[in-house]
């Protein structure tokens, strides 16, 4: 008869059972330390009125002077924004939203007037904003291919699968691949300003300087390195489907060309919501002594390219300044100051009741 011993180790948790061949069978218990049984020194705070009733009034007193503050600030940074997508027949672009779809090779034109009633100071930035359009859905956000965008040759001949169906036409690759490329926004934006003596003057917008700078040197690269003829280098592809021109055509500067074009890339980059805005220029301020925008009549001319019906979408145009914190957007402001009154209230209802009650516990604990 086979004999074997049982030896309980307490102090490290090991149970070892050994037998006539010396054998050892370790248990699968945990080992008796602090750490895996769980008895390390913790701390447990204990909610009194003492720590409760501080802490709600701090927390409020000090989240509605940041609130406010950023509430103040946000309502400082001026913002037009002006709606041409030509829903209603009395807009001038009702006529190209009608008529205007991807297959249209003859450009429309509409002219849109507006008044500027204050002026905007320092630099201006001018956005395009649509609205109903999904860049967040899961196989649009997927249709690309970064290697190509990268300027990795084999891609530019061999696109991803992710890209189908806009990865080849007609037999031959397509540069830039994929549907966030192939439906990137094209409308032209010009403005001018209506001179009292009835002329107009063209504002300069800025074109660079709109796009991310690791976007810009990191993530997109032209294909062929310093390579300044880009035709040559993206010859055996084709342009995306619904495009006008070739992706070496989109500037006629070199450093804004090809893949590093910054309409390009900030079209790119994906918006999260189905309404978004994104930068389209910059209007530079050149002299301090005179407003950027001087407030009076301006013309906005649209070359509509970009048709919305298809998805009952809408188009808009905004000029905005910014501040410290950015662009307009009160929600910030809005929730710090709902979070401080929040705590502030009930810090007020929680000493309140801690008055009326707390003092009839105690007698009743003495009593006790």
């Amino acid at each position: 008869m086979m004999a074997s011993s049982y030896n309980a180790k307490d102090e490290d948790g090991h149970i070892t059972v050994s037998g006539p061949g010396g054998g050892t069978l370790r248990s699968k218990k945990p080992e008796n330390t602090a750490f895996k049984q769980q008895r390390l020194p913790a701390w447990q705070p204990i909610l009194t009125a003492g720590t409760v009733l501080p802490a709600f009034f701090i927390i409020g007193l000090i989240f509605i002077p940041i609130g406010i503050g950023l509430y103040v600030t946000s309502n400082n940074i001026k913002e037009f924004e002006i709606d041409y997508t030509g829903v209603d027949m009395s807009s001038p672009c009702f006529n190209c939203s009608q008529n205007f779809s991807w297959n249209s090779t003859r450009p429309c034109t509409c002219t849109i007037p507006f008044y500027l009633d204050q002026p905007y100071e320092s630099n201006v930035f001018m956005y395009y904003g649509l609205s109903n359009f999904y860049q967040n859905h899961r196989r649009y956000v997927k249709s690309r291919d970064d290697s190509q965008l990268n300027g990795d040759t084999e891609s530019l001949t061999k696109p991803s699968k992710e890209c189908e169906p806009y990865a080849f036409h007609e037999n031959k690759p397509i540069a830039p691949c994929g549907a966030i490329a192939n439906s990137m926004f094209n409308d032209t934006l010009e403005l001018f300003y209506n001179n009292p003596n009835g002329t107009k003057s063209e504002i300069p917008l800025t074109t660079t300087g709109i796009a991310w700078w690791t976007d810009k040197h990191v993530k997109f690269r032209n294909p062929g390195g310093n390579n300044p003829n880009l035709t040559a280098v993206f010859q055996g592809t084709t342009k995306p489907v619904n495009w006008h021109r070739p992706v070496y055509e989109l500037d006629t500067d070199a450093e804004n060309n090809g893949f590093i074009n910054e309409d390009f890339i900030v079209w790119m980059r994906t918006a999260a919501l189905p309404t978004f805005r994104k930068l389209y220029r910059i209007i530079q301020k050149k002299n301090n002594m005179v407003p950027t925008l001087p407030r009076g009549n301006y013309t906005l001319e649209v070359v509509y390219n970009y048709p919305v019906r298809s998805f009952e979408g809408r188009k808009r145009m905004i000029l905005s300044t910014i501040s410290w914190m950015g662009g307009k957007n009160p929600f910030l402001g809005i929730a710090y100051i709902t979070v401080g009154s929040v705590c502030f209230f009930l810090g007020v209802v929680l000493l309140i009741i801690h008055h009326k009650y707390g003092n009839r516990n105690n007698s009743a604990d003495i009593s006790n």
